[in-house]
């Protein structure tokens, strides 16, 4: 039962961060007159997605295998609160 919340919450939090990629992307984009700091920005935060996608899918497929999965890696931890902090401030950066 533990690894399927913990997989469901790495799922929300994939999606989380799917939405405020796009949004900054979006954001960066919108009314056409796109600039090169915001393009920069929205560039930026689809790269720490993918980051964060790789990482949470990693765990996600760790937690699929076994019924008793290992921990979580410092390195994946730090990897994922890292791309988590670098989203938000991207996505201020691109709305400021």
């Amino acid at each position: 039962m533990q690894p399927e919340r913990t997989r469901l919450a790495w799922r929300r939090t994939t999606l989380s961060c799917t939405v405020a990629a796009v949004l900054a992307a979006r954001q960066a984009v919108h009314g056409g007159d796109a600039e090169t700091a915001g393009v920069l920005g929205a560039g930026l935060s689809l790269l720490v997605w993918v980051a964060f996608l790789v990482v949470a899918q990693r765990r996600i497929a760790a937690l699929g295998r076994r019924a008793r999965p290992d921990p979580l890696a410092a390195r994946a931890a730090l990897a994922a609160a890292l791309c988590t902090v670098a989203l938000a401030g991207f996505g201020v950066a691109v709305v400021w």
